[in-house]
């Protein structure tokens, strides 16, 4: 497996049915970069992954975008696509710590933020942590808890802290939460209002594996692969909180022209004024799309942002923060076609 990270792309530039081709839009470093250990430590990430899942490049990227960002990713996927495996396997490579939320609709916001519990001994109410408290929250099904407990994460996404009681309580760094949708199967769910869908980073599609992907799949459970046991397949930290600090530093210093922050702005105002949208994208979208830019040119081995790393981000950072029109929904139109035709339309800068 190559240790370059994956595009993030539409059309022609790589992106296909919703995610990304692992051979599109390969970067060599830039003669003008030193190499950079953070860098290569956090692209060996990928291939220890890819010891416990297969076919999955881009999604692991997009998480360590999100980790390089400070953002959230709500990850779409049908059933059995290796969802939890992939956040365990990446947790382990980065020896960060995760815990899993099966949100459900009984599921109280002090479940997953933690809550005051009386202690006999003491006579006192001491603050017992919720699984929130970790570096990367899986929470699995995130749309089938009510808005009440869904909002219980508002203020750890925004603020990294909670507050019960009146007492704030600071998030470990890093912290991301990697929340999961199923695409196909609504009955019964809460959709994420607009408001906590434009606080994820990144909306990451992890599609079905190809013939000869799933081949290795069933190739590995046929040699005794359990994905309960990723010491015994062979997955190992690479990195950890100190390359991933060394990383955030060196993407800080990623430059950007004036000419690429104005096609940012340009693609983003676009959205607006789309046909097929009632909702563009809002200033924090645009920011947002800022960032993964530079994180994305940071890990292709660049210290300036160009167009087409604006591309690369735009469907993965956009593609959530929109609404289409009934009357588009009825006409089957897809979001990222018109995200397509918008890149396609806005004058790229030279």
């Amino acid at each position: 497996m190559s240790n370059q990270a994956s595009s993030f792309t539409d059309g022609s530039h790589g992106y296909q049915g919703g995610h990304v081709r692992e051979d599109a839009g390969r970067h060599e470093p830039s003669p003008s970069v030193e190499p950079d250990p953070a860098r290569k430590a956090l692209l060996d990430v990928r291939h220890e992954v890819g010891k416990a899942v297969v076919g999955q490049d881009s999604t692991v990227t997009g998480l360590l975008i999100a980790l390089l960002c400070g953002g959230h990713v709500l990850l779409e996927g049908v059933p059995g696509v290796a969802k939890t495996l992939l956040v365990r396997a990446l947790s382990t490579a980065l020896s960060l710590d995760t815990k899993r939320v099966q949100f459900t609709p009984d599921l109280m916001p002090g479940d997953v933020t933690g809550s005051l519990v009386y202690d006999s001994h003491t006579s006192e109410f001491t603050f017992r942590e919720g699984p929130v408290f970790t570096n990367i929250m899986l929470a699995d099904e995130i749309n089938r808890t009510p808005p009440k407990t869904q909002a219980s994460l508002l203020e750890a996404m925004e603020e990294r802290q909670v507050s019960v009681d009146g007492v704030s309580r600071a998030l470990p760094s890093p912290f991301i939460v990697a929340a999961t949708q199923n695409p196909v199967e609504y009955e019964g769910t809460y959709p994420l209002p607009e408001a906590q869908l434009d606080r994820f980073l990144l909306k990451l599609s992890m599609p079905l594996p190809g013939r000869a992907e799933e081949i290795e799949v069933v190739r590995r459970h046929s040699v005794g692969f359990d994905p309960r046991n990723l010491k015994a397949a062979g997955v190992r930290p690479v990195a950890g909180v100190v390359e991933l600090e060394e990383a955030r530093r060196s993407v800080a210093q990623v430059t950007v022209a004036p000419e690429v922050l104005g096609y940012i702005v340009d693609v983003v105002r676009a959205t607006r004024a789309a046909p097929s949208f009632q909702l563009g994208v809002s200033p924090r979208g645009a920011t947002a799309l800022l960032n993964t830019s530079r994180a994305w040119a940071w890990l292709s081995g660049r210290n300036f942002v160009t167009p087409d790393d604006v591309k690369a981000l735009s469907l993965p950072c956009l593609r959530h923060r929109v609404g289409l029109r009934p009357e588009a929904q009825m006409d089957g139109v897809h979001v990222d076609d018109v995200l397509g035709s918008i890149l396609a339309s806005v004058p790229v800068p030279r």
